[in-house]
């Protein structure tokens, strides 16, 4: 009798192994079928489209109103980095702000509606069309009231983005280049004269200076060249900001203050394609920035008066 168990027992056994064994091959077939349709899916498409388009972003002329200040002009850059049948996904950065979007490819216009995801007061919608190698459009608000300029316009250019630790800022990239070396125009300082006319009146004059550097921003390579107190000690504090901005750009870091993007947003090679860019610096350049950082907090600014 306990024989006739056994035998039973190891019948039951085996029939529950092949079932598993079964199941299994059942199962791995679902999973295979599944990876495979989702394949499909996400296939891409026009992938010589993906890349970067930068360019100007600026107020649209009919939603100006000059009164209220709120005329801007900036660069932005758009990145198409994937284009399936439904969906095409990416992201935008403007004055160090980045922000992903996923929207649609209309392929008998050539044109895409992307949305930013809404939670951030500057999120809004692009409706761009692509012409050869730029995106033409506008972006709108998707609260109106919350920004100070709701409607801009946007001309972008495809550019590659590659660092290169030769790029300099040269003369001809300041914002007013009649002027020999970079100034700050958002940093001014307003002055009062008292002075006595021919007639014996006393009058009252306001000039207004602003910083200024020197043409060490030319010559001082921070990603090249391993700097030392001797090479810093005497530059004024806008020649160190820019020099160690300069490395930052670079790598493509877009800028939220005003006064580097006028620096760099003038220059050539200047692509800005990310909002954080600490972890692409190299050792020389993370020891550099590290050094030209602390002597800013002791450097002074050297002030000047300009026309304009």
């Amino acid at each position: 009798m306990k024989s006739i168990n056994l035998i039973f027992a190891s019948l039951i056994f085996a029939i529950s192994i092949i079932s598993c064994k079964k199941e299994e091959k059942t199962n791995e077939n679902i999973k295979t079928d599944s990876v495979v349709s989702k394949k499909e899916v996400e296939q891409e498409f026009h992938k010589e489209w993906y890349g970067i388009y930068t360019g100007e972003f600026n107020t649209r002329e009919n939603s100006i109103e000059y009164n209220k200040g709120i005329e801007e002009y900036k660069r932005i850059s758009v990145k198409i980095n994937r284009i399936t049948k439904d969906s095409v996904y990416g992201y935008s950065v403007v004055n160090g702000n980045q922000r992903p979007f996923r929207g649609i490819l209309n392929e008998n216009t050539l044109g895409f509606v992307l949305d930013e995801p809404g939670n951030d007061k500057s999120d809004g919608r692009f409706q761009l069309k692509l012409k050869q190698d730029s995106l033409i459009g506008d972006w709108i608000a998707f609260n109106k009231s919350s920004v100070k300029s709701p409607e801009k316009t946007l001309k972008l250019t495809r550019k590659e983005f590659a660092y290169n630790p030769n790029f300099m800022l040269s003369k001809d990239n300041s914002e007013d280049s009649d002027y020999e070396n970079p100034v700050d125009w958002n940093d001014g300082k307003a002055k009062k004269n008292t002075y006595v006319n021919n007639e014996g009146e006393t009058q009252v004059s306001e000039l207004t200076f602003y910083r200024s550097a020197s043409d060490s921003v030319f010559k001082i390579n921070a990603s090249k060249q391993k700097l030392t107190e001797k090479d810093l000690k005497n530059l004024r504090k806008l020649d160190l900001q820019i020099i160690r901005n300069t490395v930052f750009a670079r790598h493509g870091y877009s800028f939220k203050k005003e006064t580097y993007r006028s620096f760099f947003e003038n220059a050539d090679w200047y692509v800005p394609v990310s909002n954080n860019v600490d972890a692409d610096l190299t050792p020389l350049e993370k020891e550099n920035v590290a050094l030209l950082a602390r002597f800013e907090k002791y450097a002074e600014d050297h002030y000047d008066t300009f026309g304009r």
